[in-house]
């Protein structure tokens, strides 16, 4: 598994967006259960919360529901292990799906890096 953005999709096998809305080109599959909620996507949008309120709503509204470990072993069964998170920020960008990998890392100890091109 890894993680990457729309930008690269040209140079992937194997995307998964987890955008709470996807590029209107894109076409491939989406894994909702990891994007973002409007509720706060919006408020970090609009400059009312920071970086630190986003990765709090993220964590209390998308992830602790999940179980991480069912998480990753259904991505893994469904879309198989060369599978690439996707989302709109570049690399070095904040961006949920590098709090996605960290979760993975911390809970899990499994690694999920950005995909190198």
């Amino acid at each position: 598994m890894f993680t990457s953005y729309f930008a690269k999709l040209s140079k992937l096998s194997n995307p998964l967006s987890i955008s709470r809305k996807s590029p209107n080109w894109y076409t491939g599959p989406v894994f909702e259960l990891l994007a973002p909620k409007w509720s706060f996507l919006n408020d970090y949008k609009d400059g009312k919360i920071d970086n630190l309120g986003y990765i709090e709503q993220y964590h209390k509204l998308v992830l602790a529901p999940l179980d991480p470990k069912t998480t990753y072993q259904h991505l893994i069964d469904v879309y198989g292990d060369d599978v690439t998170l996707l989302c709109y920020e570049k690399p070095s960008d904040f961006c949920h799906r590098h709090i996605v990998a960290l979760w993975f890392e911390k809970e899990l100890n499994i690694q999920v890096p950005e995909r190198k091109f």
